[in-house]
């Protein structure tokens, strides 16, 4: 099975990249929706969150308040780099029980795995291709603010916290520029699948 990562800074469409992806035949696995299952209310990864960041970061009915946890995390660089050093282990694993059941049955397939810390964690080292989304920054800055109810300043400090995009560019096996129009990045992920398509059949 071909493992590839897809990944990206914030608010920059991964997931309309994923969804044609998904269209076109892969795989998906969602590595945002497996980091919520991993603090979902009684898992260990919940409660190692709540030793370390304290009850502050918990709702009245005990779930996690990801409002607040992100509030103290986009804001403090040691407390993003512990956050990250709880959850990873738990994420890489849960995606890592995915890709075998889903090799079990798809030997042949191509799975995405679609994480937005990929580059950062280290966890694209154990793919075999990557495929940076990214857009213009005055664009991505215009989504965020749009999408999350953001403040320009608000917006700019999360970007900010994360690697430069033209940073992760330079890890790609295969670049999405979103910053034209749906068709158009739907023509460019085509191309990729086209590709990642010839690259599984070559190595059966």
């Amino acid at each position: 099975m071909l493992k590839v990562g897809l990944t990206g800074s914030i608010a920059v469409g991964k997931s309309f990249v994923l969804g044609v992806l998904a269209e076109l035949g892969c795989h998906v696995i969602d590595a945002d929706k497996i980091a919520r299952e991993v603090v979902e209310q009684g898992s260990a990864g919940l409660n190692s969150v709540r030793e370390v960041f304290g009850d502050a970061v918990l709702n009245s009915d005990g779930t996690l308040n990801r409002a607040t946890l992100a509030e103290i995390v986009f804001a403090d660089e040691s407390k993003r780099t512990k956050l990250n050093s709880l959850l990873h282990p738990l994420i890489i694993a849960a995606q890592d029980d995915r890709i075998r059941e889903l090799a079990l049955h798809d030997p042949s397939g191509i799975v995405i795995i679609d994480a937005a810390l990929m580059i950062e964690s280290g966890g694209y080292r154990r793919l075999e291709k990557l495929i940076v989304v990214y857009c213009r920054p005055e664009i991505q800055l215009q989504r965020l603010m749009s999408r999350d109810g953001l403040s320009r300043e608000a917006a700019e400090r999360r970007i900010n916290s994360q690697m430069p995009q033209e940073e992760k560019k330079k890890f790609a096996d295969f670049l999405v520029d979103t910053s034209i129009d749906f068709d158009n990045t739907r023509a460019q992920v085509e191309a990729v699948y086209r590709q990642l398509l010839e690259i599984s059949t070559s190595n059966q």
